[in-house]
């Protein structure tokens, strides 16, 4: 199945997705190590059932040197021994964020102050906001459904400028 909608070649969708992109320049930007923001898009992603958020943070955490060990245990992070307490964190905060209609309160207390321990207020207001923009980056590709498989390392950059 073909994707419904280009993102990338309408004028208002473009538009959007620029504007979406430089909000997360803050976040990659962000003192928040690259390696954890990818984790947790992927995880996110993972979650949300987005083959294209999940082929692209998947090939760009490669391209940046993530394992493949740690990218094939990003699903079972919680049974897995590759990931440090911080990205642990990152990780429970990431699913808690991304499903909020399955925990009432949405963020846990507990997941809360793991992730204080961890993190600055810098490191915190990044992880927040990448949770947020990489929900709202999967619904965008889910709805038009943008398929994963064909992405290249470098190719969401390239497309923005």
């Amino acid at each position: 199945m073909s994707a419904r909608f280009n993102l990338f070649e309408n004028e208002i969708a473009a538009k959007f997705a620029k504007r979406f992109a430089g909000a997360g320049l803050v976040v990659q930007q962000s003192p928040l190590p690259r390696s954890t923001q990818e984790l947790v898009s992927l995880r996110a992603s993972q979650i949300n059932g987005c083959g294209w958020c999940v082929d692209m943070h998947t090939k760009e955490a490669a391209a940046a040197g993530e394992t493949a060990v740690r990218l094939s245990l990003v699903a079972t992070w919680r049974e897995s021994t590759v990931f440090t307490e911080a990205e642990r964190a990152a990780l429970a905060l990431a699913e808690e964020g991304t499903r909020l209609a399955d925990a009432h309160q949405g963020v846990s207390d507990e997941t809360w102050a793991r992730v204080r321990e961890h993190y600055d207020d810098d490191g915190i207001a990044a992880l927040v906001a990448l949770v947020a923009l990489i929900n709202a980056a999967n619904r965008l590709a889910v709805i038009v459904h943008q398929r994963g498989g064909s992405y290249e390392a470098g190719m969401f950059a390239a497309a923005l400028d």
